[in-house]
This record gives C-alpha cells, sequence and structure tokens, in this order.
C-alpha cells in the first residue's frame, strides 16, 4: 500500500492510519488538511500497516512502528517549520508514544478514538482471552475477523466495506483480519502509553464518538485526565461509529483538527502568515464539546 504524499506550505502534518489498517482510512482527513494549506504525509509503516501478504510474521514490535514514525517526523522537520501528527485508534496511541520521546518536535496531537481500552459494543466477549494464546502456537492460527459495523455507522459505506471485505483481504477501511501478534504489540504499546502519558507535553485534541463500537470514550477521558499538555481539547461526537475519520461526522472531524493545529501553530492569529513565529497557549485549557 503507497503512502499519501501531498506537498504544501511550510506548516506539515503526519497522519498515522490504524492498526494493520491502510492510508485509505485517513485520506478524507488527509485532504482537508492539504486544502487548508498544510503538507500532508500519509506513511506505510511496515510491520504495521496492512500490504497484500501479510500474515502473522509480518508484525514488529512496536518499538519499531514508534522508530519509523520517529524518522517521517524528523524527516519533516527538515523540510518544513512545524509538524504536527494526527493518529487513528491505535495510531493516536502510537502518536502519543511518540510525543513522550519527541514532544518538542510536534506542535500539536490530533488523537482520533484513541484506543487505551477495547470495551466497546462491538468487541466480543472472549477477547480478553487473546493474550494468552499469544505464548502458544495459537498466535500463528488465530486472527480476529472484522465484522459488522466495522466501525462505521453510516450505513451505505458500511456495507460497502463488508462487500469487500467477503471477498477480498482488504478495504478503504483496513485488513478484514486482525492478527494476534498485532494484537499483543497493540495491547503493549497502550500499556507504555498510559503509564508515560504524564510525560507527554504537546497540545492535544481528543475527539471520540460517544457510540465508539471498539473504544468507549473512557479512553478518551483517561487522556484527558492524564496527559501531561497544558492544552487539551476533548469533544465527542454523537452520529459516528470508530472511524470517525470515514463516517457521518468526518467532515467536523476534519474541521476541528484544522483548526486546533491552526492554534498551535499561530496561523490563526490576526495577521498571520506561514513567516510568523508558533506560539502554543501556556495555561493548561481542557474544553469539552459535547453538541
Amino acid at each position: 500500500m503507497k503512502q499519501i504524499e501531498l506537498p504544501g506550505g511550510e506548516h506539515a502534518v503526519l497522519l498515522i492510519h490504524g492498526l494493520q489498517g491502510v492510508p485509505t482510512e485517513v485520506q478524507s482527513l488527509a485532504k482537508r488538511l492539504h486544502k487548508a494549506g498544510y503538507a500532508v504525509r500519509v506513511p506505510h509503516f511496515k510491520g504495521y500497516g496492512y500490504t497484500a501478504g501479510d500474515n502473522a510474521h509480518s508484525v514488529t514490535p512496536w518499538q519499531d512502528w514508534r522508530n519509523q514514525v520517529l524518522l517521517e517526523l524528523r524527516d519533516l522537520k527538515r523540510q518544513y517549520k512545524t509538524v504536527s501528527i494526527g493518529g487513528l485508534c491505535i495510531g493516536a496511541v502510537l502518536a502519543l508514544s511518540v510525543a513522550e520521546e519527541a514532544g518538542g518536535e510536534i506542535s500539536g496531537l490530533s488523537l482520533l478514538a484513541t484506543t487505551l481500552f477495547y470495551d466497546g459494543w462491538s468487541i466480543p466477549w472472549y477477547r480478553f482471552m487473546l493474550p494468552l494464546g499469544y505464548y502458544t502456537p495459537f498466535r500463528y492460527l488465530y486472527a480476529y475477523k472484522e465484522r459488522e459495523p466495522f466501525g462505521l455507522k453510516n450505513e451505505q459505506l458500511r456495507r460497502w466495506v463488508a462487500r469487500e471485505m467477503s471477498h477480498k483481504a482488504s478495504s478503504i477501511a483496513g485488513a478484514s483480519n486482525l492478527t494476534l501478534p498485532a494484537i499483543h504489540e497493540a495491547e503493549l504499546l497502550i500499556k507504555s502509553v498510559k503509564r508515560n502519558l504524564p510525560r507527554v507535553t504537546t497540545p492535544a485534541l481528543v475527539i471520540h464518538a460517544v457510540e465508539d463500537d471498539v473504544s468507549t470514550p473512557r479512553s478518551a477521558d483517561f487522556v484527558v485526565n492524564h496527559i501531561g499538555s497544558d492544552k487539551v481539547q476533548k469533544i465527542l461526537l454523537h452520529d459516528s461509529y470508530h472511524i470517525i475519520t470515514m463516517d457521518n461526522e468526518r467532515e467536523r472531524v476534519a474541521d476541528e483538527t484544522i483548526k486546533f493545529f491552526n492554534d498551535c501553530t499561530g496561523r490563526n492569529m490576526p495577521g498571520a502568515s506561514d513567516d510568523r513565529p508558533v506560539v502554543l497557549s501556556a495555561p493548561r485549557l481542557t474544553l469539552v464539546h459535547t453538541a
């Protein structure tokens, strides 16, 4: 799966799709950011994202995922005045892990459907047993099959994804199966991020759906309550499920992300231009929007 590369002005955004997903999961957001004047990159991360022919042996340790994101971040930093990061699902968790290590290099974070707890209503009851299977040969035999509603409240899009996954190994919403090694590495990443959230000081926007079928707003609340950032904003959505970058409120997700990144880079200031210095808010500010 090829990465998305949209050259732009002096400010860049690095987007991270979900676990064993594909760049098209955040393509709509990437296009909106680009239209707003940002350079946007959505890489394919080997061992994290999905490529045709991947299997359980293709998964790499989560530390390798983070190192790949750091390389992309620093490559963009050499080319642009500022770099912000957006992540979906485990991509948001990965963004937090990167911010822990390289916070001063990141202007802002857009954390979309952050998954720190798999407690959504579509998660099967036996999921808590899966980590045990990793320590047996079962880890190379089992794959969690994606199922209805595929993280989408939009029925038309959900039907399209269902048709694609019925006869293909992936769709625009990612792979049709999650391998056990991938799930295990994600759990280790989540554990690390929960422990180190107070060390993340990058301004953060947290957007989460009230009806998220994979991870309830408990994950969003955990981020808001434990992150070390001085500027935190939380927005709850009421007409989407998990993949909020594709679902019914994708335009609002893009609007809020653009506005937040503009604030973090100083682009929202009166008379601001790409030549102005970056200015960030100093006092901690937590805003919650539910409408």
